[in-house]
């Protein structure tokens, strides 16, 4: 592909694998010879129910789940699930617990409070600004779910495991880690992932929810708020997001057929990882915001000596062909995203433009 693409390190919408573009520039104006769009055809079609099934076997087979998993597709972005999880699951009378690691889990707390849904927050990294994940917490054993944000994007930090919730299952927000690396799903209740992270554009949500955690599902809300309306359609009871569809599933036929699997995604995301951490380590100008035991491997957040230096360095770093380094509005800084598709030669890239500003500004 002849462009002038960069090395995008942006937080989402994020970096896709450069092939799965250049396959879907191939067949965007005549898909699998439709002689359609992939924006164009029907999601009643064959071809559509070719994709969305794909994309849901290659699910179970990357992520190694059995057959009481179903795998869905809804609008709205992991936002919605907020609301969602405790509107399906808290009946009266049920509580859930929920481990507060930064922005994304306080907003999921607050919609479950606003539907007055009785929630247990037995965790919380508030009191050093969610610099650490939490340990050595004590769960409700009569919780109807524990939620986790598994990857903080704002913050840096990241779940290195799981922890042991008894019988409690884990509902899991994955936005920006899911497909990094494989897990073990015994004690999974329901995984959500607004794709525009790590696995696709924006426009969709991927939910993954245990047939089990179904069966108690109120009757009294509404259709396109309740997981059985999903899981009774195939994730197409109105018309889907088609094309954010489309490119999820190129994105897992990229993991299991050229990656080849999660062992060995994990594997080159510990390798990205610990060239930007291992520098942050030996350098005085660069100091990364997580603690050590919480460091994210998706998102490395760092700060510079002062404010001005820092836009300074987001900005030379764009003329360099290094994009999306600056940190969140929320608490500045700096922040590069090294999803899935980011490549070891985009680190390695931006690490020999990181010392050579050090050696120009320190």
């Amino acid at each position: 592909m002849q462009t002038n693409r960069i090395y995008n390190f942006n937080a989402g919408p994020a970096a896709l694998p450069e092939s799965v573009l250049e396959e879907i520039r191939e067949s965007f104006l005549n898909f699998d010879g439709s002689g359609m769009s992939i924006t164009e055809i029907s999601h009643r079609s064959k071809w559509f129910d070719d994709v969305i099934n794909d994309a849901v076997a290659r699910t179970k087979r990357l992520l190694k789940l059995d057959e009481r998993f179903r795998v869905l597709f809804i609008q709205g972005g992991a936002s919605m699930q907020f609301c969602m999880i405790p509107m399906n699951f808290l009946a009266d009378g049920q509580s859930a617990d929920y481990a507060d690691t930064g922005t994304w889990s306080s907003k999921a707390i607050q919609e479950a409070q606003l539907q007055n849904k009785p929630v247990k927050v037995v965790a919380s990294s508030k009191d050093k600004n969610y610099s650490y994940i939490p340990k050595e917490i004590e769960f409700s054993a009569d919780a109807r779910y524990v939620h986790l944000t598994s990857n903080n994007t704002i913050k840096g930090t990241q779940w290195a495991g799981f922890p042991d919730t008894g019988s409690v299952p884990l509902v899991l927000d994955m936005s920006s880690d899911i497909m990094s690396r494989p897990i073990d799903s015994d004690k999974i209740g329901l995984i959500y992932a607004g794709a525009q992270k790590n696995i696709g554009p924006a426009g969709v949500c991927m939910v993954i929810v245990r047939d089990d955690m179904l069966e108690t599902i109120p009757d009294n809300i509404p259709s396109m708020l309740k997981y059985t309306t999903y899981t009774a359609k195939n994730s197409m009871y109105n018309t889907p997001p088609c094309f954010s569809i489309y490119t999820v599933q190129l994105v897992l036929k990229w993991l299991e057929e050229t990656v080849g699997g999660l062992e060995k995604m994990e594997a080159i995301n510990q390798k990205k990882s610990d060239l930007l951490y291992n520098f942050f380590d030996s350098s005085d100008f660069y100091q990364g915001t997580a603690e050590l035991s919480s460091r994210s491997k998706m998102n490395v957040t760092f700060r510079l000596p002062d404010e001005e230096l820092e836009k300074t360095f987001v900005a030379l770093a764009m003329q360099e062909g290094l994009g999306g380094l600056k940190g969140h509005r929320s608490v500045g800084g700096c922040r590069a995203s090294i999803y899935n598709a980011t490549t070891i030669t985009g680190v390695e890239t931006l690490v020999d433009f990181m010392k050579s500003f050090e050696s120009q500004n320190g």
